[in-house]
């Protein structure tokens, strides 16, 4: 393993002011999950301008580093999103102080794969080797309806030579090693219509909605020790104007838990549900899941906590604060599922996540950088 040495350290010093001017000059690329080719072809660029051998970007987006890993069955995959959660097609609006730069998910994650970013540099820039393959991942469609298109396609391409996996994404106060799976849905429903006063009595779209919506929210979610079970509708719309009967409505839905069989439960709510609200006859109705995050899996507990203790031995040591174990949806969902133990690791502080007025505080930088640097530096050898 490769100790923050003060070669090391003195590079992270010396490269703070880069870290600042790619963190924004990325930020302002708009990278919506399933749109991010502007991002990943920016990204491609500078780590092949930056001496990295093979990159290429897939077919899900991904923008994929390998190093070693030929013939390897043993590979250590470390990855930062490249999507945010906006859906701007155009520059987003960035300012800066001294203190913070703001800009829609400059912390959640573009400063991930800055971090990733400059730690993959240093090690390309003197020739390190590791005894395990080493994939860096600048991964797509980790937030909201990208559904974790990006780790779904590594983890199918990859299949079993991987055997762990690091995320950078989160506030350096926290780390995550247990998965909220999700399912979500999109719910049509479509009647006959007509004119307010003269059609009055035909089905209404959109009443039809409100009662399916009342019996979801009539559930009552299992309660399992140690384990969280939630449930929402995001999105409605429908209808076509005041004097109407409504033809179409639409909705979104979804729940969520850290148990698999909780989250079993919930399916078999929601499907009784709807096949209860399809045999009364209330509106036509159609049903697509759009998003499909699996719980964890069976993984190797003793390497598992192993890897979380050293992620937060490491946090504590460069930021001198507090790191907690949480829980969360990630990237992690896909390879924990399958077996593969696997970490989100916070590498920055921010605030504002998922809102417009995010923003992230400098200061944060430099400890983000030594503790991306010391746990991927850990796999490589002097």
């Amino acid at each position: 393993m490769i100790d923050l040495n003060k070669d090391v350290l003195k590079y992270l010093q010396d490269s703070e002011q880069e870290a600042l001017d790619l963190l924004e000059t990325l930020c302002q690329i708009p990278a919506p999950s399933g749109n991010e080719h502007k991002r990943a072809e920016f990204i491609k660029n500078w780590l092949t301008e930056n001496g990295a051998k093979q990159v290429i970007i897939d077919d899900a987006l991904n923008v994929l580093c390998p190093i070693g890993c030929e013939n390897k069955n043993d590979i250590v995959i470390f990855m930062a999103h490249t999507d945010v959660v906006f859906p701007d097609t155009t520059p987003l609006p960035f300012r800066k102080d001294e203190d913070c730069f703001y800009c829609p998910g400059v912390g959640d994650d573009t400063c991930g794969v800055v971090m990733l970013l400059m730690v993959i540099k240093y090690i390309l820039k003197n020739n390190l080797v590791a005894p395990c393959g080493i994939l860096f991942a600048l991964n797509s469609c980790e937030e909201g309806l990208g559904d974790l298109k990006g780790i779904k396609q590594i983890m199918k391409d990859y299949d079993d030579r991987v055997s762990a996996v690091y995320t950078f994404d989160g506030n350096y106060t926290h780390i995550v090693n247990a998965c909220v799976g999700s399912h979500r849905y999109e719910v049509s429903f479509a009647t006959e219509g007509g004119h307010s006063f003269g059609a009055f009595g035909n089905r209404n779209a959109i009443a039809a909605m409100s009662k399916v919506i009342c019996e979801l929210y009539a559930c009552k979610v299992p309660e399992k020790q140690g384990a969280k079970t939630t449930f929402n509708v995001g999105i409605v719309e429908g209808g076509t104007s005041v004097n109407t009967i409504a033809q179409n409505a639409k909705m979104l839905f979804e729940y969520r838990s850290d148990d698999k069989d909780c989250l079993a439960y919930m399916q078999n709510y929601f499907e009784k549900t709807i096949e209860k609200a399809k045999n009364d006859n209330i509106a036509d109705i159609q049903v697509k899941m759009v998003g499909n995050r699996p719980c964890g899996g069976d993984v190797d507990k003793v390497k598992l906590e192993q890897m979380t203790q050293n992620s937060i031995n490491i946090c504590q040591k460069h930021s001198g604060v507090s790191c907690k174990i949480d829980t969360g949806s990630t990237d992690c969902n896909i390879p924990m599922s399958l077996g593969v133990p696997a970490v989100c690791v916070g590498a920055w502080t921010s605030a504002g996540t998922h809102t417009r007025e995010e923003k992230l505080f400098l200061k944060s930088i430099p400890i983000g950088l030594k503790i991306t640097a010391e746990l991927i530096l850990e796999y490589f050898e002097k």
